[in-house]
């Protein structure tokens, strides 16, 4: 038995799978320059003229989504409360059973509410 020790270097499995930062950096830059060339192009096919109307859909929807979100969280925070949710609910009812009986208990106002219906289904849908 000798007392020399021989340093044989083992490949670490870690080296052979993994690449190292400087390769990982040069792999994101040209990645990153692809993919911002294709925007680019992509970009430049857009007709510009007519984003008026898609940027103004585009307003209004982030605009509901913006209201849904803040409505949700004070309906949220309403409903912590132990006695609103409650109240709210009784405050609905009455509200919906005055309108009924002020518009809904003989024929005539029936009907008036009918009509009022159409002529507002004719205004908007044409």
């Amino acid at each position: 038995m000798s007392d020399e020790t021989t340093d044989v270097k083992e490949p670490s499995l870690f080296s052979a799978v993994s690449p190292s930062t400087e390769e990982v950096g040069a792999g994101f830059s040209e990645r990153y320059s692809e993919i911002l060339g294709k925007v680019n192009t992509a970009l430049d096919q857009v007709d510009w003229s007519q984003m008026g109307r898609v940027g103004k859909a585009a307003g209004i929807l982030l605009a509901v989504i913006v209201a849904q979100v803040l409505i949700k969280g004070v309906l949220d925070t309403i409903n912590l409360l132990p006695v609103v949710p409650g109240l709210l609910e009784l405050l609905g009812l009455v509200v919906v059973g005055q309108w009924s009986w002020q518009n809904l208990t003989t024929s005539d106002k029936r009907s008036a509410v009918v009509s009022r219906l159409q002529g507002l289904r004719s205004e908007y849908l044409g």
